[in-house]
């Protein structure tokens, strides 16, 4: 934690206070509704150079008595309840991104941002739009390696400027969150919530709590005070050196099945240049066993190294052989993916196809196993 000496006026006398605690965390602004206004059509869209200056007018945001933090986009919150305050720096993206215009791009450049700023900051907030949040979180869970500090994904459902907003709460529990508990993980804070970031869902387009967590309980909950289910934090090997994985496999994609599927079609989604599948299955990992034309497909794909990961469809649950329809897909060489979220399984298979040093049994066996939390082992 940083400290740093704070004076303030008290009946027109000048009083020297005792050092307060502070925590430095670096806001990545890359868009989303959080940050959106309605442009001359009535829709909402992202608008540049607006979210800092608006943010300063907001009390619980910035205490404008620290006016030595008064910098064009440092901010500072009061003090809390804890006697602490979060000294902030928002690093807006240009331009602003809708989230369903992220790529993968965008996730290898919040990734290289974290790296630049790591050891600066004691924690990260990322600002994002809601709907492809989940793979963000996701990706970035893989592409850092040796967390140590908390990287926070957090966005909202009406704009932070509105009347009536569940931003101003997502933001300032995010802030809290990154800068004062010590949980080295990607996480999502949306409504009452932290999850884990990579088992994660948007299950609902028009609730404050958007976000679920289906096949774990949630982190911590934020209610009068906030409470951290310590059982579940990841701990971490603190010995070796935080880094950044930058690559990532475009080369691959979700194939779900659906009744009546086609050879022809599940043919053509395996071709070249494909290197990865998440196989979206029936139940618990159930595919048509009555269509060998689409078992050769796969069996076909996976010796032209193809890994391919089955989950399955359905919010919760998890993928194992104990009907023949699913049997028949793990005789082929398809990867079981437990309870792993299509998020996590596309953005994992991303992560792990991108190391070019490591042979392809090597790369199946990492898709195996449980990397940052995102399955549970059995």
């Amino acid at each position: 934690m940083f400290q740093r000496r704070s004076k303030l006026a008290t009946a027109g006398v000048a009083k020297s206070v005792e050092q307060e605690q502070e925590a430095n965390v670096l806001v990545i602004y890359t868009g989303g509704t959080i940050g959106m206004l309605r442009n001359q059509s009535g829709v909402y869209e992202p608008k540049s150079n607006y979210m800092i200056p608006e943010l300063k007018k907001f009390p619980m945001f910035h205490d404008k008595s620290q006016s030595e933090t008064n910098g064009s986009n440092l901010l500072v919150t009061p003090l809390m309840r804890n006697g602490k305050r979060v000294v902030y720096r928002i690093k807006e993206y240009s331009p602003l991104l809708d989230s369903s215009n992220m790529s993968m791009d965008d996730w290898s450049k919040i990734a290289n941002d974290i790296s630049l700023y790591y050891d600066k900051y004691d924690g990260f907030v990322v600002l994002h739009g809601t709907d492809t949040m989940a793979y963000t979180a996701s990706a970035l869970s893989f592409m850092c390696e040796n967390l140590g500090k908390p990287i926070v994904v957090t966005g909202s459902q009406i704009p932070i400027y509105e009347v009536r907003s569940d931003g101003r709460d997502n933001f300032l529990s995010a802030l809290v969150v990154a800068s004062q508990y010590k949980i080295p993980e990607v996480l999502v804070v949306f409504g009452n919530k932290v999850l884990r970031g990579n088992r994660t869902i948007k299950n609902d387009s028009g609730s404050f709590d958007a976000f679920i967590s289906p096949n774990i309980a949630s982190i911590a909950d934020l209610g009068t005070d906030i409470t951290v289910n310590s059982f579940l934090v990841l701990q971490r090997d603190t010995t070796q050196q935080f880094y950044v994985h930058r690559d990532i496999c475009k080369n691959v994609g979700l194939l779900r099945l659906f009744p009546g599927i086609s050879e022809q079609l599940v043919r053509s989604f395996l071709q070249p240049p494909m290197q990865g599948v998440v196989l979206q299955s029936y139940g618990a990992g159930n595919a048509p066993d009555n269509c060998p034309g689409i078992l050769r497909a796969i069996k076909e794909a996976i010796k032209r190294e193809v890994i391919i990961v089955n989950i399955t469809q359905c919010t919760r649950g998890f993928v194992d052989a104990s009907y023949a329809t699913g049997k028949a897909l793990y005789d082929q060489g398809v990867i079981p993916g437990g309870d792993m979220t299509a998020d996590a399984a596309f953005t994992k298979l991303s992560y792990v196809l991108s190391k070019a040093s490591l042979s392809n049994k090597t790369k199946t066996e990492m898709m195996k196993q449980n990397l940052r939390g995102e399955c549970t082992t059995r």
